[in-house]
């Protein structure tokens, strides 16, 4: 195998988790701090602050879906390494940026939740506008390792 593929791979997979690493710290260190208000007040803390949380975690696993992908190409192309390494880098650097924003947003949606009670709904279809992207450019991402020959 193609050391070239073999690190855009790895690289997809890691600037994706790396991404959701930094998103699910935000998120988490937001539903702490909520939880924290939500105690001092007497309030009940609001257990679906956890799917704020664990929201940017799904950006991992679409890194992971790309590197076996690129881990299973089958190529004779001399340039289809180079080609991998590229990908690998801009797809999981999209899909990373998608994970620690949709963390900063899942962070103001803990906040928001813990103290209004009201709005979950909104902030799970604002979290999932963000997560779109992902998706986006793992689609795109799959199609164009498809022209490698």
């Amino acid at each position: 195998m193609d050391p070239m593929i073999v690190a855009g791979a790895v690289a997809c997979l890691g600037l994706s988790a790396a991404g959701s690493a930094f998103g699910t710290g935000f998120a988490a260190a937001a539903a702490v701090g909520a939880w924290k208000k939500c105690y001092a007040a007497n309030k009940p803390a609001p257990f679906l602050l956890l799917s704020f949380v664990g929201a940017p975690i799904t950006q991992t696993l679409y890194g992971m879906i790309l590197m076996f992908i690129m881990l299973g190409l089958e190529t004779s192309n001399p340039g289809a390494g180079v080609a991998c390494l590229v990908l690998g880098i801009f797809a999981g650097l999209g899909i990373g940026l998608s994970a620690l924003f949709q963390g900063r947003a899942g962070a103001a949606a803990c906040d928001s939740q813990a103290e209004t009670n009201q709005g979950f709904t909104n902030y799970l279809a604002a979290l999932g506008i963000v997560e779109t992207v992902a998706i986006f450019t793992m689609v795109f991402t799959l199609i164009a390792l498809g022209s490698i020959k």
